[in-house]
């Protein structure tokens, strides 16, 4: 099939087109590289089933494909609250343009969603069926509400116009490829510990959150898009198992060999306190589940981390 990939060239993107043209798939990567890099996909240029396209998914756009997996959009608050405006037409005119082009071309279209939904959760862990508890006001709904109407426009287009749609919440996913200064916390305290430097827990610790390795997302992308009709989504695509920040601390000072102390800071507003995703329509639809352990994803990722840093100046 020929695909389509917004954001094609960021973390998740650049992981999905690799594992798509390993299937033998031609993959179009489109991409405005606000958050995108060249380097995640350098080592895919010279592959004559590969295209890049430089464009904002904000824009309209043309194209025959088979399918659209609509990647598009910063996703770590220091990205996406850096233009907050920009960030909300991402989501929403991101998901219109795809939805519309799906609807031309009779392709299957895949939403990449978030746990972003549920905000700060009052319900624990979260399955599909809980609603949110999403502040519309804050400095994180530009993108808490603006993935929230993105996956309202997909419904709305599968019900008025029939177009075939996949709708996958994504929780925090962490890998090679990661930006290095994206302010996530994976990203984060692997970074500092490299370069010696403290390691910043914003607020006590405590909160929890669940990190899923990047090739186990992928596969529960893939194994999605390919579900019959029948299966629409919004399904949970994640890693039930739930770690204190201050634990997954520990892990990296443990695996770094750092000297770095750790230092708290103020917790930002509106920073939700849990997250552990209810994986059970996952298993059920998909036969899919998690496979590599955190301390095994560390250890991948630190390594990742300890070969570009010298590059990029921050050894």
């Amino acid at each position: 099939m020929r695909i389509l990939i917004t954001g094609g060239a960021g973390f998740l993107g650049s992981h999905l087109s690799e594992r798509l043209l390993l299937e033998g798939h031609e993959v179009v990567c489109m991409d405005n590289f606000f958050t995108g890099r060249k380097c995640n996909i350098a080592h895919l240029l010279e592959n004559p089933y590969f295209e890049l396209m430089r464009h904002d998914v904000v824009d309209p756009f043309k194209l025959e494909v088979d399918q659209i997996y609509n990647l598009a959009c910063p996703a770590s608050p220091v990205h996406y609250q850096h233009n907050p405006i920009k960030t909300t037409k991402t989501s929403v005119m991101g998901a219109i343009n795809c939805l519309g082009l799906a609807k031309r071309v009779n392709a299957r279209v895949f939403q990449a969603s978030t746990s972003e939904v549920y905000g700060d959760p009052s319900v624990h862990p979260q399955p599909e069926s809980y609603w949110g508890n999403v502040n519309p006001i804050g400095i994180r709904s530009c993108y808490d509400e603006g993935k929230r109407c993105a996956e309202t426009l997909f419904f709305d287009y599968h019900r008025q116009h029939g177009v075939e749609i996949k709708v996958a919440r994504i929780f925090n996913t962490y890998g090679p490829r990661m930006h290095h200064a994206d302010g996530r916390v994976v990203s984060n305290f692997i970074v500092q510990a490299l370069r010696g430097q403290d390691i910043t827990i914003y607020g006590d610790g405590s909160q929890t959150r669940s990190f899923c390795y990047v090739d186990d997302l992928i596969e529960g992308f893939l194994r999605l898009t390919e579900t019959g009709t029948d299966v629409t989504g919004p399904i949970n695509i994640g890693n039930p198992g739930e770690f204190t920040i201050r634990e997954l601390a520990e892990k990296v000072v443990a695996r770094t060999d750092t000297a770095s102390k750790v230092v708290y800071r103020d917790l930002p507003q509106d920073d939700p306190k849990q997250r552990r995703p209810d994986i059970t329509r996952a298993k059920a639809h998909l036969d899919w589940e998690p496979t590599v352990a955190l301390d095994e994803g560390l250890d991948r990722t630190i390594a990742y981390f300890r070969n570009i840093l010298p590059e990029l100046g921050l050894s």
